[in-house]
């Protein structure tokens, strides 16, 4: 209202003061137009007002909508990688170990999947390809005896993780585990056989194996 008020005062300031006082000016009417003219402009005014408001809507609308789009193509573009794999590659049953100087590397040699190509099979080890969260399952058998244990560790760069323990006199034994892990572009994962111990596979049936994937980049 007050737009409509200084409207009418600055109007009013426009007519001459001889203007004012003669017969030929109907200072009624000339109010009426003057009112009628502001408002005019206010429903002017709140027009465009509720215009920018729109448009600022659609905007937010258009800005969401991109961030979805830029968010869908990260994720379409972020590498697949997943890889598992059991001990042996034949048919028949087989223990590995025990190797009694050192701790040594299992070589997962039948490859399930390997996307990617992260997991090397000549030598057991997973290199991350990119910096990101991984997943790795180990899963190990072995046959039960009163000197010899299945105990497997999952290794980072040579860093103990989590290990497979399982020991009894008689018949099988299975152990498993499982960790989410960061790891670098290069860092590498592998699984050892401690000294002194054994695991079993057999190439039909798949008892000992070792998986992983890229949950998410980082």
């Amino acid at each position: 209202m007050w737009i409509l008020a200084t409207v009418v005062m600055l109007n009013v300031w426009a007519i001459p003061a001889d203007d004012v006082l003669s017969p030929n000016i109907n200072i009624i009417e000339e109010l009426r137009k003057i009112m009628t003219m502001g408002t005019r402009m206010e429903k002017e005014m709140e027009r465009l007002r509720t215009e920018n408001e729109e448009q600022a809507k659609e905007l937010k609308i258009l800005y969401d909508t991109k961030i979805k789009m830029d968010e869908l193509i990260k994720q379409n573009q972020a590498p697949k990688v997943a890889f598992s794999a059991s001990l042996l590659t034949f048919f028949g049953p087989q223990s590995v170990g025990p190797f009694h100087d050192d701790l040594h590397t299992l070589i997962y040699k039948h490859i399930f999947l390997n996307t990617g190509n992260a997991y090397d099979a000549n030598t057991g080890i997973f290199t991350a390809p990119v910096r990101g969260v991984y997943v790795f399952r180990v899963f190990s058998k072995a046959r039960g005896n009163s000197l010899k244990a299945v105990t497997a560790g999952l290794f980072k760069n040579d860093q103990h993780i989590i290990s497979t323990h399982g020991h009894q006199e008689g018949g099988f034994i299975s152990s498993s585990n499982g960790v989410s892990l960061l790891l670098e572009e290069g860092d590498k994962v592998k699984v050892n056989l401690y000294p002194g111990q054994w695991i079993f596979d057999n190439g039909e049936h798949h008892h000992s194996t070792f998986s992983g994937h890229l949950l998410f980049p980082m």
